[in-house]
């Protein structure tokens, strides 16, 4: 008789410790992130909020080659990019070489990111159908989380949680993406040109090709990844889409069969910084600039149905639709909660989970158009939305933050009483 499968069990102690590098790197990320939004805000709300704008509104670029783009879209076209190639790598090497490869862990963050998606989307398309907005188009802003946001309020707040909740979050936000990145291709391509879609397979697969060959070589692949880009871009798909599938492409495994960093671990390590450091904060800083108009326009804006609609998405609907869909994957299957959590760590993380900003604010731009009324409402609802899910998420999981450090320091202290060796202790969450 098979044994019950864990909910938000802590995984291999390689996938932990892999996962634990990872979280350590977003949390940079997520605070430069929050950085770049925070001078957004400020400047775009400043006396000198007309040369944020300019800046912004800065075309740059070949018209030739029709890219004769403002600042602003190249942060959320170009340089997101870069973004998505790097979770097309997680993701790969999570369904090829993580815990992700056995169905049965890879069903609840799976199911979960499918419940925190669907949820918000039912909540935001309600608020807009009985105040008759005329919005729905952007069902689907509420629907992402955004991992380094997330992952840098967790590094604040949770260094005690167990680690099950922790590589939990990395793999439902990475989920969480591949779904989101699936919403843009699907329903935000307003016009499809396959003569370009094909042309942009051509560099595509040379990119597979030397990636299969090991070739590491940025003079080789930068090259094609631009290439592949610029096509996608011309195709009428979001250019983005083309970082995702350039990650699918690269091998996760060493060739030699043997265990160690493999294609998409050693070019992850090195594309990371880049992404986490430059390209996600450059893009909330042209992303974020949203003009309020002092008090009375926030609270003015906190009354339109967009507004509305995704704070309750964000930080309602990812909390329903998460916890709610471990309920029932708990209720009507084998799956039972890891012995060492509760069900308040499970509502904890799915408050987090309701931090959206990235993904977010780019649907919002595809929904609406840059520059319009429900689109600046759209940035004020995720910035609202976010900062009050991570405020209750602090709350919650910081109570439960002290709890699990005094069971470890009453842990800790038996086993010392009782003679173990302290070398033990640092291998206990193994």
């Amino acid at each position: 008789m098979n044994a019950p499968t864990p909910l938000f069990s802590r995984g291999s102690w390689l996938e932990s410790s892999r996962i634990a590098n990872v979280l350590r790197a977003e949390t940079t990320g997520g605070i430069l992130l929050i950085i770049g939004a925070v001078v957004a805000l400020i400047w775009a709300n400043s006396p000198w909020s007309d040369s944020y704008v300019a800046l912004r509104d800065f075309h740059i670029g070949p018209e030739s080659l029709n890219l004769h783009l403002s600042l602003g879209h190249w942060a959320s076209d170009g340089l997101l990019a870069i973004f998505f190639f790097v979770v097309g790598l997680e993701l790969k090497r999570e369904f090829v070489a993580g815990d992700l490869r056995d169905p049965r862990r890879a069903a609840l963050p799976m199911v979960a990111a499918v419940g925190g998606m669907i949820m918000p989307a039912i909540i935001f398309t309600a608020v807009q159908v009985v105040t008759a907005s005329g919005a729905t188009g952007g069902w689907a802003v509420p629907t992402a989380t955004d991992i380094a946001f997330a992952v840098a309020v967790l590094a604040v707040i949770g260094s005690h949680l167990p680690s099950g909740l922790r590589t939990f979050l990395l793999t439902l936000a990475v989920v969480d993406d591949l779904l989101g990145i699936t919403v843009i291709a699907i329903f935000y391509t307003d016009e499809l040109h396959l003569q370009y879609l094909a042309a942009a397979l051509i560099p595509l697969a040379v990119f597979a090709f030397l990636a299969q060959k090991r070739i590491r070589s940025p003079w080789l692949l930068a090259p094609l990844f631009v290439l592949t880009w610029a096509l996608m871009h011309e195709s009428g798909v979001h250019a983005t889409v083309a970082g995702v599938l350039l990650g699918f492409t690269v091998p996760v495994l060493r060739r030699d069969g043997q265990d160690g960093p493999g294609m998409a671990e050693y070019i992850e390590h090195r594309v990371r910084p880049l992404s986490a450091g430059f390209a996600v904060p450059i893009f909330a800083f042209f992303a974020a600039g949203v003009t309020v108009g002092g008090f009375s326009g926030l609270v003015d804006a906190l009354k339109e149905p967009v507004t509305i609609g995704v704070i309750a998405g964000l930080v309602l609907g990812k909390m329903i639709g998460i916890t709610g869909s471990t309920w029932l994957l708990h209720t009507f299957t084998k799956a039972e909660l890891d012995e060492e959590l509760t069900w308040t760590d499970v509502v904890g993380m799915s408050m987090l989970a309701g931090i959206g900003f990235t993904v977010s604010l780019l649907i919002g731009e595809l929904a609406f158009g840059e520059g319009s009324h429900f689109n600046d409402d759209v940035k004020i609802g995720v910035l609202v939305g976010s900062i009050v899910a991570a405020l209750l998420a602090a709350v919650t999981l910081r109570t439960r933050n002290r709890t699990y450090r005094h069971l470890e320091e009453v842990e800790t202290r038996d086993e010392n009483q009782d003679g173990v060796p302290d070398v033990f202790e640092q291998d206990s969450d193994r």
